[in-house]
């Protein structure tokens, strides 16, 4: 079962790595998957999956989460701040917290709800201009914005690497960011390069294909 060899993977990176078993959070990228997969995936005993989109998950997760009471969805995809409350009833954790906007539009809807999902601040490590993310030079500053003007609570930080170079320097670099802000989560590794991402310190890691399969265009699974 690919689950079951993904699980299996990320127990052996973390023998490789000296970490503790269960250490590593493994995400299933659910996004535009078939529903039949995702059953098939939640039947199998997963309870943690991830979604780009605040519109697909308002229409998956409520079914699902009739019968799976304990399941976890995080929201790995970009947040427009007129989704915010939708998301905040959607999600246990926003892994792209990524401008002052958004910060300021999450603060004051969590003040009136009471409570906050876990927020990580994604990162644009390879400073590249169609990625969403803060620049590196700008992360200190936006984490003490984002904890003293508006009192959000970050759990860590969240890459996604360039897709033309080794992800291992972006994964290093923002293991840096994050121990000289105090944060101990990183969001960071994916199907090709968890194992990598493991060994740098990724609390969370978000497995999609490797998972489910590839997405067939116009067949219904």
């Amino acid at each position: 079962m690919a689950l079951l060899d993904i699980q299996q993977r990320i127990a052996a990176a973390e023998v490789k790595a000296n970490r503790a078993a269960g250490a590593v959070k493994l995400i299933a990228v659910s996004k535009v998957q078939p529903d039949a997969r995702v059953a098939d995936v939640l039947q199998q005993g997963h309870r943690l999956f991830g979604e780009n989109r605040v519109q697909e998950a308002a229409g998956k997760w409520p079914d699902f989460r009739s019968d799976f009471t304990d399941v976890q969805v995080h929201l790995i995809g970009p947040l427009q701040t007129n989704k915010v409350n939708q998301a905040l009833e959607l999600f246990e954790a926003i892994h792209t917290l990524d401008r002052e906007k958004l910060a300021k539009k999450l603060a004051d809807a969590v003040q009136k709800r009471g409570n906050c999902p876990d927020l990580f601040i994604q990162v644009n490590t390879g400073e590249e201009p169609q990625k969403a993310g803060v620049l590196p030079a700008e992360v200190d500053n936006f984490v003490k914005t984002c904890r003293e003007t508006y009192d959000l609570p970050i759990a860590g930080l969240m890459v996604i690497p360039p897709v033309d170079e080794e992800p291992s320097l972006h994964f290093a670099l923002l293991a840096k960011m994050a121990a000289r802000n105090g944060l101990s989560d990183l969001s960071m590794g994916m199907s090709s390069d968890f194992e990598r991402a493991i060994a740098l310190g990724a609390t969370h890691v978000r497995v999609g294909s490797a998972i489910f399969g590839e997405r067939v265009a116009g067949v219904n699974l």
